[in-house]
């Protein structure tokens, strides 16, 4: 992902499952100056991350993150980092847990 791109996916991040209108998404991503010089300056790198696949559109041109598959086969379980650091410190096995490194590793590799 490049700069912008990253800066859309946390942006993203923080509205979960809700659809976002790209208008918005230009409009609080780049800041005041970037979207009085160009208010659609975001519209090529959402559409870039609809083809990988990183967001979803719906018909009314608004993006959301695409929801990670589900692991539940594989029996990982979410744990915040300070959790993972405990159990590793004291020995246990750590992995069969998902944090959130993982979930962002999985959209950079899309």
């Amino acid at each position: 992902m490049d700069a912008d791109e990253r800066d859309i996916y946390h942006y993203m991040k923080h509205h979960g499952r809700e659809f976002i209108p790209a208008q918005e998404v230009c409009r609080r991503v780049g800041g005041k100056r970037r979207f009085r010089n160009n208010q659609d300056w975001a519209r090529p790198a959402l559409a870039r991350m609809v083809e990988r696949r990183i967001l979803e559109s719906d018909p009314e041109g608004r993006y959301r993150l695409k929801p990670m598959p589900k692991q539940e086969p594989t029996g990982k379980k979410w744990a915040s980092q300070e959790i993972v650091k405990l159990l590793e410190k004291k020995g246990k096995p750590v992995d069969k847990l998902l944090t959130v490194v993982d979930e962002d590793e999985y959209y950079e590799s899309l």
